[in-house]
């Protein structure tokens, strides 16, 4: 599950990137990829439509259905992976890890952009807003444009860990 703040922009986006990759790849029939917020400001709305020309542009689905939620503790429960895409996100995360009944079956948190190669290296406990992928809300079409190709660069990388949890 790919993880953003209103789930109409980059967390849709990477969900489309991933489907596609890991179709790709062999996976789609093995893998779920879904996508939500950690706020539920976006509720219900469909993907922002920048987002989704910029999707079309570049040969991708839109999102046609998407409907914005919020993350919620059963989705840590029910994931393996959570890509959260900003050090913020994945602070909200963790502590709705934290107020579970343990860590026992709850997913692995990991950065989307700590797949991309060439994006810094963070080691445990350093500064993961290194790993951030911007929010291209406020912004122009231009923001989107960045936001795909951060997502781009480390859709491989996401498709080759799931591969090695698959094979174990």
């Amino acid at each position: 599950m790919t993880v953003c703040t209103g789930n109409i922009c980059r967390s849709p986006m990477a969900e489309i990137v991933l489907r596609d990759r890991l179709e790709a790849a062999g996976l789609g029939g093995r893998v779920v990829v879904d996508s939500s917020g950690v706020s539920d400001e976006e509720h219900g709305n469909p993907v922002d439509r920048r987002a989704r020309q910029v999707l079309a542009a570049h040969g991708y689905a839109t999102g046609d259905g998407h409907r914005a939620r919020q993350v919620t503790a059963a989705d840590l429960a029910g994931h393996d992976l959570l890509l959260p895409m900003t050090a913020q996100h994945a602070r909200r995360l963790r502590r709705l890890a934290d107020g579970g009944a343990g860590s026992d079956g709850l997913a692995e948190i990991r950065m989307y952009r700590s797949f991309d190669p060439a994006a810094p290296v963070v080691e445990p406990g350093g500064d993961e807003h290194l790993l951030d992928v911007d929010d291209p809300w406020y912004g122009d079409q231009a923001g989107f444009e960045t936001t795909l190709a951060e997502v781009e660069a480390a859709a491989d990388g996401v498709v080759e860990h799931v591969r090695s949890f698959l094979d174990r």
